[in-house]
């Protein structure tokens, strides 16, 4: 049984449900006062530390590395080349399945990206580690790398994203544009955009024979013990993940990177304990990030402002060793109203780490694009931009036909609008400016995320003594997992929070799979809800054939649970207490079990997605072109809100997120090396407390009864998808000047305007 379990904190609850009561996490004082176990926190007896060596070409071989110097430091105990590592079960090349990423683990002495793992030391102090490094002097042989995303051997992918389509559409894409009144084409690029979570990659790896135990932040727990297993051939049950906290995951997090495979493999090697933690640098090569694109928007209006084609097509990086394309056109296949959709995907291979799932892919990067393209068309048409949004709102998903399971994008307009004062904006560009005389302006863009579920696994049990426990292999990466999953388990069991044990973070505890898709929420708390239910038809069926119980014989009246009690349906006289029940039976505990997966019939007919609104104002400097967002809106419906307060956090993160993509993150890639030039977070620009502006976050109520049983969309990557257009739209509405190449930068608004 799993160690870590938090039930520490007090529950707070109200009268009623836990579920849908704004409650602060439960894990925020152990977080706040470092009690809260990270991976890297871990310190097991004995314990080596192990440092990376990377590459500094992209593309060539390593023909020596001064391993003699290094292993002479009197604190390295040993250097882990790809000549003397220890074997593995499987090639790390073999690409075993589409969620196994091909890994760099030594296998060779081939670089394929600048930043690519080549060796690695291990020491007894971090200190000696890294000094065996600057040992290592490496010498190559560099080949010329390619590394730009003008290259012209663009091919089709066979699929893009997490296994999608790379072509799909519906009606005459040429006909639509012939029959339009006015025609927009634009083309947009989005820079490479790198993981730099608070908490970086890391684990500590102890082998005991053929058993392994591994602290690392993960978010999949049996992913990574599946794909460990492979590689190491040895058996799942095996190994043992502990992951309770991430700090910070968003994608990055997802499936086994070559990192943590070396850790376990120079735990191997040395045969004692070796944590090995990822250097801030490191983070820009092996451990995925969202590739670069070119996406070219066609659109047609005919004289009513009604789109007559969408086309969306992206060009976009992948690597020279795996297939990961950033699924951008996708975006447009869902959002608005056409006869006539083409959104098609083409990739080129450079020498680059290989791209990966980052915080809403293929959202993020289309809808940046797709929301500049609307706007452009709206103001092509004479129309204010939420108005041409209404004229062509999809009531039905465009491409399919299906009707949306739920969708109150119509009441997100409305109250974002309202709040924000969008009925004050003025049509033409360039026209207003606040007391200081800095340029203002005013955009918007649409949200949308699909609302995913995974299969999930859970177990809750009802004690003796009137409590509960729920444990699941969920995993918190700040969202507020260890809270809103806790709101659903006490619920699940009818009992006050206080009285119910949530245990989490481990891969010896049900598989409550991955978090990610934000679907994370849906699926584990699904699995858990069930898994109540079924611990609570197991203690009434134990009560209904008592005849000493006061609920002997009701079975045709039905049995209702709450607070801690079984109540004969219709007659509140007629109750009785979970532990009274249990110690009549002789029983400690109940047990209770509970699988969730995504609905096939629901997915087969209806379009299930989350949906919103972003409203953004701009001021920028007349003279420099410096822009500063001074105020953000959101509407959001994502279905039953399970913490509002957990809810808003994430939206808030989401947006912020959007501002960094339009304005600030960016990596720079020497196109002579393949090196990038900016792997810091002084250079790699990210908001910080100065870049946020006030901002508001609105939920708007939804009902669907078709994505799950609790009525459960995800929130965690919407808050992207309208925010980056919003601001780009608004920087257009204050300069005048479009900016098509993310992010905005302050030469792009000057040199626009020149022209």
């Amino acid at each position: 049984m799993s160690d870590i379990q938090m039930n520490t904190a007090p529950a707070h609850r109200r009268h009623g449900s836990n579920i849908g009561q704004p409650l602060t996490r439960r894990d925020g004082v152990a977080k706040v006062t470092g009690a809260a176990p990270y991976a890297a926190d871990r310190h097991p007896d004995g314990m080596l530390h192990a440092v990376m060596a990377v590459s500094t070409i992209s593309h060539g071989r390593v023909v020596e590395l001064d391993t003699d110097a290094a292993s002479a430091h009197p604190g390295v105990v040993a250097v882990m080349t790809s000549e003397n590592r220890p074997p593995l079960a499987v090639d790390p090349d073999e690409k075993t399945n589409p969620f196994a990423f091909r890994l760099d683990a030594l296998q060779n002495d081939g670089v394929r990206y600048a930043g690519q793992p080549i060796a690695v030391v291990i020491a007894e102090t971090i200190e000696a580690a890294n000094e065996g490094v600057s040992l290592l002097n490496p010498c190559y042989a560099p080949e010329h790398p390619r590394v730009a995303l003008d290259q012209d051997d663009a091919f089709v992918p066979p699929v893009v994203g997490p296994g999608m389509p790379a072509e799909a559409g519906i009606g005459d894409v040429d006909k639509g544009m012939a029959d339009a009144v006015r025609r927009i084409e634009a083309v947009y690029e989005t820079p490479p955009q790198y993981h730099n979570a608070m908490e970086p990659h890391s684990i500590v790896a102890t082998w005991d024979g053929d058993r392994l135990n591994v602290d690392t932040p993960t978010q999949g727990l049996a992913l990574s013990q599946g794909r460990i297993a492979e590689l190491f051939g040895i058996a799942p049950e095996n190994i043992h993940i502990r992951s309770p906290f991430l700090g910070g995951g968003f994608g990055s997090k997802g499936l086994l990177s070559g990192p943590i495979a070396l850790g376990i493999l120079a735990a191997k090697m040395v045969e004692r304990p070796v944590k090995l933690v990822v250097r801030r640098d490191q983070m820009f090569g092996p451990l995925s990030h969202r590739g670069a694109t070119r996406q070219t928007l066609r659109l047609g209006v005919d004289g009513e402002g009604r789109l007559t084609a969408v086309s969306h097509h992206t060009l976009a990086t992948t690597s020279v060793h795996d297939d990961f394309v950033e699924p951008s056109s996708n975006v447009s296949q869902t959002i608005y109203a056409s006869p006539a959709i083409a959104t098609s995907h083409e990739a080129v291979r450079l020498h680059i780490g290989t791209p990966g799932f980052m915080r809403a892919p293929g959202e993020a990067s289309g809808s940046i694009a797709l929301e500049s393209a609307i706007d452009e068309a709206a103001y092509a048409c004479g129309m204010d931009p939420l108005a041409f949004r209404l004229a062509n709102y999809a009531e039905v998903e465009p491409i399919s036909g299906k009707p949306f399971s739920s969708k109150a994008l119509r009441e997100c307009y409305a109250q974002a609008a309202r709040k924000f004062g969008w009925a004050d904006r003025p049509l033409e560009p360039h026209s207003m400016r606040d007391a200081d005389g800095m340029l203002v302006g005013w955009g918007m863009g649409t949200a949308l995320f699909p609302a995913m579920m995974f299969e999930g696994h859970a177990r809750a049990l009802i004690r003796d003594d009137g409590t509960g426990a729920v444990e699941i292999g969920a995993h918190d990466m700040g969202q507020g997992a260890w809270t809103a999953l806790a709101q659903i388990a006490a619920d699940s069991l009818a009992l006050d929070l206080d009285s119910t044990d949530f245990r989490s973070g481990s891969s010896d505890l049900p598989d409550a799979g991955i978090a990610g898709g934000s679907g994370h929420t849906a699926t584990a708390g699904m699995a858990i809800h069930k898994a109540g239910e079924d611990a609570i038809a197991k203690l009434a069926a134990l009560a209904l054939a008592d005849q000493a119980s006061p609920l002997y014989g009701a079975g045709n009246a039905g049995v209702e649970a709450r607070d801690g009690h079984l109540f004969v349906s219709g007659d509140e006289g007629r109750s009785e207490s979970y532990a009274d029940i249990l110690r009549r039976a002789g029983k400690q505990q109940v047990e209770g079990n509970g699988t969730s997966a995504a609905n096939p019939d629901a997915q087969e007919q209806y379009s299930l997605n989350a949906h919103g609104a972003v409203f953004a104002e701009v001021k920028v400097d007349p003279d420099f072109g410096q822009v500063r967002v001074s105020r953000m809106v959101g509407a959001f419906a994502a279905g039953r809100i399970i913490n509002p307060r957990m809810v808003e956090s994430q939206l808030f993160g989401g947006m912020i997120w959007g501002l960094s993509f339009a304005l600030h993150e960016q990596a720079v890639t020497d196109r002579r090396t393949g090196r990038i030039m900016n792997a810091d977070l002084a250079e790699y620009h990210v908001p910080v407390n100065a870049d946020v502006p006030p901002m508001e976050c609105l939920l708007v109520p939804e009902e669907d009864a078709h994505v799950n049983a609790l009525g459960i969309k995800g929130v965690g990557e919407i808050g992207i998808t309208g925010s980056a257009g919003a601001i780009a739209n608004a920087v257009w509405h204050a300069t005048g000047a479009r900016i098509r190449n993310f992010p905005i930068s302050m030469d792009a608004i000057s040199g626009a305007r020149e022209r």
